[in-house]
């Protein structure tokens, strides 16, 4: 099973909202998911962005690989520089 980091959309038509879930790579974009990592609110200025960490640690250590734009928001929070710290300590 490849799990993906990716966004969900949610909210109505022109006021997008979503959330950063885990999912399985064969799940539709706004399908099944396996755990809500964080959300994204991007109509809010400066963009809303609210992320479990260690959801998020969690699932990157596991292997799931996040879309680029997951990837982007993730480094903008400092998770992906925690990230790859913590595969040199583990070395």
């Amino acid at each position: 099973m490849a799990v993906k980091l990716r966004l969900k959309r949610m909210g109505a038509k022109q006021r997008p909202f979503y959330r950063v879930v885990a999912a399985d790579s064969r799940f539709p974009r706004d399908g099944r998911f396996l755990e809500v990592v964080g959300t994204y609110n991007p109509i809010m200025k400066p963009a809303e962005i609210k992320i479990d960490e260690e959801k998020a640690l969690y699932w990157l250590s596991q292997g799931a690989q996040p879309t680029e734009t997951v990837k982007n928001i993730f480094s903008k929070e400092g998770i992906m520089k925690k990230f790859a710290e913590s595969k040199k300590v583990g070395k």
